[in-house]
């Protein structure tokens, strides 16, 4: 399989694959509830979909950065080896709108030393996303 490079380099796409334990209540979460677009979506040995997510970026953390950014989002250690970032409008609302489609609050929406307006919230299956609105400069 070729990839056709993209206009940031040599890679035209980044997939983030999740193995999820509830299809179902998964697609709903991320389709239904975030308004995710559904790309592509199949249903042969076992189902799966792509659903897009706007302009895709791999961030790399230190051990030290992902703890201090735990620390400022939710007050405490609780990331893993991975999380979410998905920027939003407001990422107050959306953090509700997922938590009533069964996601789970890490912690509420505070605001960031570099002006992000940031939610941590679970899906379903455990995974963080932290949900990040830009505020106007003062």
């Amino acid at each position: 399989m070729t990839t056709t490079p993209g206009p940031s380099g040599p890679v035209g796409e980044l997939r983030l694959a999740l193995t999820v334990a509830d299809f179902d209540a998964a697609v709903v979460f991320y389709r239904d509830a975030l308004g995710l677009p559904e790309e592509e979506s199949w249903d042969h040995n076992g189902r799966g979909i792509v659903l897009g997510a706007g302009r895709a970026t791999l961030e790399l953390l230190s051990e030290e950065h992902a703890a201090y950014l735990d620390q400022v989002e939710v007050g405490r250690p609780v990331g893993g080896a991975f999380r979410i970032a998905l920027r939003v409008a407001d990422s107050v609302a959306t953090a509700q709108t997922l938590e009533r489609a069964g996601g789970t609050r890490v912690a509420p929406a505070t605001v960031t030393p570099w002006r992000h307006r940031n939610a941590r919230v679970a899906d379903p299956g455990g995974v963080q996303l932290t949900l990040f609105s830009e505020l106007p400069a003062d």
